[in-house]
């Protein structure tokens, strides 16, 4: 039996095709969903990779196999199936492995209106009744099966997001779009049709062999190319769509990336501007910047764990209006509390388009401290590491210290976090001060402990 604690993640399935799983098994993934959820019906999408139609396809019978009607939507990207979910009112299952490289697939499973499936909210129920399967035998099909019908979402998609960010009063942009090669060349040229936009798109043919870069713009390598092109063309910005192009990332018109905390802290200025008072969701990773813009504008600022279950669970318990997070994940209220980047990008383009400055003039108020980015280190004991740097500072006079997620130090000037993978034997560091040269002390001082 394929060991399921290989590929069930946190909160997704992902690993290797066909060597840690398969049709097979995708399709009691299918029937263990339908009976967890409890649904009549589902809606199922994937991505562009190469055994994605296939598992998509198992999913879908062992679905209908348990009486579950089940609505395929294709092509699309993962914020396009939680727009399906939410539109519908289905549960939905996608099929990508986000920026994972080309050999990996997965599915992101969600309840009806989008809402997270992780390990508390029935993922570890799904393993369980999929492994049981696996060695006893696939259950008995429903007396009656469900029905697989064909619907295709991307201009109701498209429309739902421009309902929602205002472009008309614009001024002509002209913008770089690195899809990767993902789902962002499927997105992309209808979301943006009609708007006052010069599009120059790189890497818009759907291929999940990614045979130009890793579609992981996380990575600074892979958006070298982006930002060459931006200062090649004299664009106003570029935006690069990881493989399932849910998170997106902004470049301005120098080349130079602009941080998701700058994004964060952007977007939640023009949903606080509709919704004042509002309420915007942060995790720890994100800039002091964050919280600081959100309550000069008279918002309620609440920091959470890193984790988009974590983060949609607390949108909903606040109604939140926004959230983001380091990694470029945004959620809505407006979208389901689910993550766009797409609808984060069109925020930027409307911020960017409504004055006549260039956006590293615009981002200026929202980038206010240096940080270090997300450094990792394998280690053979993440627990001992953690435990000595909780004892190098506790104790010491004005430093704090929280285990929210991981453990975060902060003292007036500066603050770090660090974290352990879940999958895999690393520690994850995030430092933050008020000056270049502060960051490097604390990071260098943290990696001493961490790698000593």
């Amino acid at each position: 039996m394929t060991d399921l604690s290989q590929i069930v993640k946190a909160y997704d399935v992902r690993g290797v095709v066909p060597d840690q799983w398969d049709e097979a098994l995708a399709g009691l993934f299918g029937a263990a969903f339908a009976e967890v959820t409890g649904a009549d019906a589902i809606v199922i999408g994937h991505d562009m990779r190469p055994s994605s139609p296939g598992l998509a396809g198992a999913f879908a019978r062992g679905a209908a196999a348990r009486g579950v009607d089940v609505t395929e939507i294709g092509l699309c990207s993962t914020d396009e199936l939680y727009y399906a979910s939410g539109a519908l009112g289905l549960p939905g299952a996608m099929f990508t492995a986000s920026h994972n490289p080309a050999r990996y697939n997965g599915i992101k499973m969600c309840r009806a209106g989008a809402a997270p499936v992780g390990q508390d909210t029935g993922l570890a129920d799904i393993r369980a009744l999929v492994e049981r399967w696996s060695e006893e035998g696939a259950p008995e099909p429903a007396a009656t099966p469900g029905t697989i019908g064909r619907r295709d979402v991307l201009a109701d998609y498209a429309a739902h997001l421009r309902s929602l960010v205002d472009l008309s009063g614009s001024r002509p942009l002209k913008v770089v779009v690195d899809a990767g090669n993902g789902m962002g060349g499927h997105t992309v040229p209808t979301v943006f049709a009609g708007l006052p936009l010069e599009l120059d798109a790189l890497y818009f043919e759907l291929d999940g062999s990614f045979p130009n870069h890793e579609a992981n713009p996380l990575d600074p390598k892979n958006i070298v190319d982006l930002q060459a092109r931006v200062r090649e063309v004299g664009a106003d910005l570029g935006l690069a769509f990881d493989g399932d192009a849910d998170r997106c990332f902004v470049v301005d018109e120098k080349g130079d990336p602009v941080s998701p905390s700058a994004v964060t802290a952007l977007v939640a200025a023009r949903e606080l501007a509709k919704h004042p008072g509002g309420t915007v969701i942060h995790n720890l990773i994100t800039s002091w910047s964050v919280p600081e813009v959100v309550a000069e504008l008279g918002g309620e600022a609440v920091r959470t764990r890193v984790g988009h279950s974590f983060i949609k669970e607390e949108m909903a318990q606040a109604g939140a209006i926004f959230g983001g997070e380091h990694s470029a994940h945004y959620y809505f209220r407006d979208f389901w509390n689910a993550d766009t980047g797409m609808l984060a990008a069109l925020h930027v383009l409307a911020a960017l388009g409504g004055q006549q400055g260039t956006l590293s003039e615009l981002v200026a108020q929202y980038d206010r401290y240096a940080s270090s980015g997300e450094i990792n280190s394998t280690v053979d004991d993440q627990a001992g590491r953690l435990a000595a740097i909780r004892a190098a500072h506790t104790g010491r006079p004005g430093v704090t210290l929280d285990e929210l997620d991981g453990l975060t130090v902060t003292t007036a000037d500066w603050w770090f976090n660090v974290r352990a993978s879940n999958t895999e034997p690393l520690l994850r560091l995030n430092v933050e001060a008020r000056d270049a040269a502060t960051v490097d002390r604390v990071r260098d001082e943290a990696l001493a402990i961490i790698r000593g």
